[in-house]
């Protein structure tokens, strides 16, 4: 996710719960390719990562099947274990460059973009596997249209977010969509892997929707904001989620200096709820939190007198 998977909150996932798997955030691979140096070395800020964190993907979007083979060679020789293809974002800034959910409504060139990055994913005596995240449809549920043309190419996974451009994260996942995407698959004949995605906030309940789809496996994405346990299944005290939120804004700070702090507020509310006077301290952080220090010395107030 923009903003939330970055290599600050990345390597604190890495420590207390790692997932199976790990997805960086977007980046442009029109910026790889075309950026200058300067602004090329921000972006690949985002691809900086631990090796705690393998096996790690690296996910990129563009509708330039070019840009997108010159990005994915890059990821190989940043040595990323795969390659996701973002399909399936709804931004109006990433879908104007025909990328993300716009795709959906391009199918030829998607063929086109994904060749490309499977191209890529080969070199330096390397080849790593490509995978699609997307959705069920544009305006519409056209999974039986869709998932075809994704699945007639050489990639290795798909996440199915179960939902439809247009309806954005507004109406529940509809996770029999899922079910229908292993089904489409298997009738197929091919053994591309079938990943759910959509409001499952629980490692039991990722266990469930897989028993009941048949899914190869379930993506996390806004189950981590407050709960970098998430994976570990630890139940966090409201001190150990506080000084959690410390440590990610210092992170922060240290790794992605070029970037603005305030990114780092969207994370207040979060971490700092469910307790008494907790409304209170995401109205100081987000009033006077600008900075780690500041963040630093308004929890440990908090953490003074919630003892």
């Amino acid at each position: 996710m923009a903003d939330v998977t970055d290599p600050a909150y990345r390597r604190i996932i890495a420590r207390v719960g790692k997932p199976d798997v790990t997805w960086t955030e977007f980046v442009s691979a029109d910026g790889l390719t075309l950026a200058p140096a300067e602004g090329k070395e921000k972006l690949l800020k985002d691809f900086i990562y631990t090796e705690e964190e393998r096996p790690i993907i690296a996910q990129l979007f563009t509708a330039n099947p070019e840009h997108m083979e010159s990005a994915a060679r890059l990821a190989v020789e940043l040595g990323f274990d795969g390659i996701d293809i973002n399909m399936g974002c709804p931004d109006r800034s990433i879908e104007k460059q025909g990328a993300g959910a716009a795709m959906i409504k391009d199918k030829e060139n998607t063929v086109a973009v994904i060749e490309g990055a499977t191209r890529g994913a080969e070199s330096a005596g390397r080849r790593i596997p490509v995978s699609v995240k997307t959705r069920i449809g544009y305006n519409t549920d056209e999974l039986h249209e869709w998932l075809p043309v994704l699945l007639s190419t050489d990639i290795s996974a798909v996440t199915i977010h179960a939902r439809t451009r247009k309806e954005m994260s507004d109406v529940p996942a509809k996770w029999e969509k899922v079910k229908e995407a292993v089904a489409i698959r298997d009738a197929l004949g091919v053994d591309t892997l079938i990943l759910g995605n959509g409001d499952v906030m629980s490692i039991a309940e990722a266990r469930e929707r897989v028993a009941e789809t048949g899914c190869d496996g379930v993506m996390l994405g806004r189950a981590i904001f407050g709960n970098p346990w998430v994976f570990s299944e630890h139940e966090a005290s409201t001190k150990e989620k506080l000084l959690m939120l410390v440590e990610l804004c210092e992170q922060f700070e240290q790794f992605l200096p070029h970037k603005n702090f305030a990114i780092c507020k969207k994370h207040f509310k979060a971490f700092a709820n469910g307790f008494d006077g907790a409304k209170e301290l995401r109205v100081e952080l987000m009033e006077s939190g600008n900075s780690a220090a500041a963040v630093r010395e308004i929890v440990k107030k908090a953490i003074d007198s919630i003892n």
